[in-house]
């Protein structure tokens, strides 16, 4: 009985993982591949910071496949951004899939961006904000993009990673480790 129980979950959570594989993959390709990241660095990302935060990596899949939708979002800011995406959704207390959509919005279009990302209480001095709008109307989205993960970071930085280092933090991970070993059986 136990066995069966076994098979089943190992069936589901393998059927998980490969439909957040899967939505990555037709991301990609469907954005022509305008991040420069192909699935297994994507793949390889979400198991590290699933390593370091209390995040299970098909979760932080299904995220990079939302953040890829946003095709001004490059190679060199991605990475930033996928762990960006991860502290805002522990800081806000909302899904990843939620700030995914509100983190991309805001990185795809810097100028409209800083306007929505005020709305939920995350603010720009006005040297930053000029500096941001500049960058845009200069054609530098990577540059004002950086700015912005920036303040972001020095709002939220490290908050996945330390949700990870609490008691609870340590057993969630452990519940994610033997979900990945559940997923290859």
């Amino acid at each position: 009985r136990q066995v069966n129980q076994l098979i089943r979950e190992s069936i589901q959570l393998a059927g998980v993982q490969q439909a957040a594989e899967a939505k990555v993959a037709a991301a990609i390709k469907s954005t022509a591949g305008a991040a420069g990241l192909n699935s297994d660095e994507l793949k390889k990302m979400a198991r590290e910071l699933q390593s370091v935060t209390t995040v299970g990596d098909e979760t932080i899949l299904r995220g990079q496949a939302m953040l890829l939708t946003f095709k001004s979002i490059g190679k060199d800011v991605f990475p930033a951004a996928t762990e960006a995406m991860l502290n805002l959704s522990q800081a806000m207390g909302t899904d990843v899939k939620e700030s995914a959509i509100q983190l991309g919005k805001a990185l795809n279009d810097p100028i409209t961006g800083l306007t929505s990302l005020r709305r939920v209480g995350i603010t720009f001095n006005e040297t930053q904000e000029k500096t941001i709008k500049d960058m845009q109307k200069m054609g530098d989205i990577a540059g004002a993009q950086k700015l912005i993960l920036a303040e972001l970071e020095s709002q939220f930085g490290g908050m996945a990673r330390a949700l990870a280092q609490t008691d609870a933090g340590q057993m969630i991970q452990l519940q994610n480790r033997l979900g990945d070993i559940k997923e290859l059986l």
